[in-house]
């Protein structure tokens, strides 16, 4: 079903954002307030069993619908998105009256009953809200839709005076948020239960209350089953209460309520509130898992990383006792090879998702690699381009290639002293890089075939999907050349 005129209102995206930027006679704190209202108007569409739509100021006199709400207690009326169209030609004058003299009107088009109400802030009208229900003649409200029907009718008075949305409400986020599906009370200024919907009635039962709600003191009920040197909210008291817009929680026996309360007020008097309950003791209980789990993936990673750098360490002391030079060079690779792991296994461990920035990992890497020159000698590393993010599974894999590669050019290359540069290039999957040296260069062989280079070609084929070359560099030295498909 649509009410809405064919014209799509020219504001770029269609967002909220958008639209209210581009009413010239709405302030920014009015811009702010209608953000507040479309940020918690879900309660008054769900009490009303209607969508919403609001109406802000377009051009030349015209209206816009800026943002729509379908309710979780009923059907929608919309199927297609309405923000961003004009407002229905029918409905024009009627908005206009209500923006003139902030009266609520209430039209009847095609099969639908629309009311119009002015959002109220200070005094002003800055916006229409439309309230948009099926045509239903003669409809007996059951005693379910008048507790729903009253408080429908409370809460839109208090758009229409600027008493909703509540201002200054603290805007701390929590899980499980309770909405009005998950259960309500109705509690009059006394904080004595007047309705209490059954999601709510198995909710507080939950608790261990097993007698009746009906004109029960809500914040009596509450008290009586907190268990002794429980440790509770305080803002507990407020909620149940129903003097504050708040959120808060309460654990008890095993069982986790979040609670919600909604005043309902008449020019600042408090009639009574809402109070919205929803049962969140599964997903704090999933939340203890995941926090479980997290301090054991945290722990884990703690101590691999200190066992790789024991074998580290228990390579170097080896080296350092060999007695002939082969046996000490060997121990020394197969102790860089393990600290080049532990690199990439750190930076793995310290990110967010299965990917790391690999110019981080790379980094130390090729600091390390003019450690082994010749004593004396100075080697000069640079490291240009971006080889961009990588996952988790040719991360190692490429940093041990890359090692390989950065050793190998100092052991051979520049030894004794020179330059080392490499370079990297990214273009979407694909990875390039360059090694280069001013050193000997190859002198007219081919690269060795000890367990370096087997390693190398190894990864680069399974590992990196890619292809390895070596050749002279021009004015000297050795180039290598590396390409790669990231996954």
């Amino acid at each position: 079903m649509t009410i809405v005129h064919d014209c799509l209102y020219s504001v770029g995206v269609p967002t909220l954002t958008n639209i209210l930027n581009r009413a010239e006679n709405l302030t920014n704190p009015d811009r702010e307030w209608l953000h507040q209202l479309v940020g918690d108007w879900q309660v008054i569409s769900d009490v009303s069993f209607a969508d919403l739509l609001l109406l802000a100021p377009g051009v030349n006199d015209d209206f816009v619908y800026a943002a729509l709400c379908r309710p979780a207690t009923a059907a929608t009326l919309f199927h297609d998105d309405m923000v961003g169209k004009n407002c229905d030609p029918s409905l024009v004058d009627a908005v206009k009256q209500v923006f003139d003299d902030g009266k609520s009107r209430e039209r009847e088009l095609r099969n639908l009953v629309v009311t119009l109400h002015g959002v109220r802030r200070n005094g002003k009208v800055v916006a229409a809200m439309a309230v948009v229900k099926a045509f239903e003649p003669d409809r007996v409200p059951s005693q379910i839709q008048g507790n729903y029907e009253q408080v429908s009718a409370a809460l839109i008075h208090m758009v229409t005076t600027g008493e909703f949305p509540f201002d200054n409400v603290p805007t701390g986020v929590r899980h499980g948020t309770p909405r009005l599906t998950d259960g309500f009370v109705q509690i009059d200024e006394d904080g004595t239960i007047l309705y209490a919907s059954p999601n709510a009635v198995s909710s507080l039962h939950r608790l261990g209350y097993s007698g009746s709600l009906h004109e029960q003191t809500l914040a009596e009920l509450v008290t009586s089953v907190i268990e002794d040197h429980a440790c509770v909210d305080e803002t507990l008291a407020v909620v149940v209460m129903g003097r504050a817009p708040w959120l808060t929680e309460l654990e008890t026996r095993g069982v986790v309520l979040s609670m919600r309360a909604v005043p309902l007020l008449d020019e600042g008097e408090r009639l009574g509130a809402i109070v919205m309950v929803r049962d969140i003791t599964e997903l704090r209980r999933r939340e203890q898992e995941l926090v479980t789990k997290d301090a054991t993936i945290r722990e884990i990673n703690h101590r691999v990383k200190n066992n790789l750098q024991t074998v580290s360490a228990l390579l170097r002391m080896q080296a350092r006792r060999a007695d002939d030079d082969v046996t000490r060079q060997s121990l020394e690779t197969a102790q860089r090879r393990i600290s080049t792991i532990a690199v990439v296994h750190q930076t793995l461990s310290q990110a967010l998702d299965e990917t790391v920035d690999f110019n981080e990992v790379f980094a130390p890497i090729l600091r390390m690699a003019s450690d082994i020159a010749t004593t004396g000698a100075h080697v000069c590393t640079r490291l240009s381009g971006e080889f961009g993010q990588i996952g988790a599974n040719q991360a190692t894999a490429l940093a041990v290639v890359l090692n390989e590669l950065v050793t190998n050019a100092v052991e051979h290359g520049v030894a004794e002293g020179g330059h080392l540069d490499v370079t990297a290039e990214r273009n979407g999957r694909h990875l390039s890089v360059e090694i280069a040296d001013d050193g000997a260069g190859l002198q007219g062989e081919k690269p060795g075939s000890g367990l370096g280079t087997s390693i190398v070609k190894t990864m680069v084929a399974g590992e990196l999907h890619g292809s390895i070359g070596w050749r002279d560099r021009e004015g000297g030295g050795t180039l290598v050349h590396l390409d790669a498909e990231i996954d």
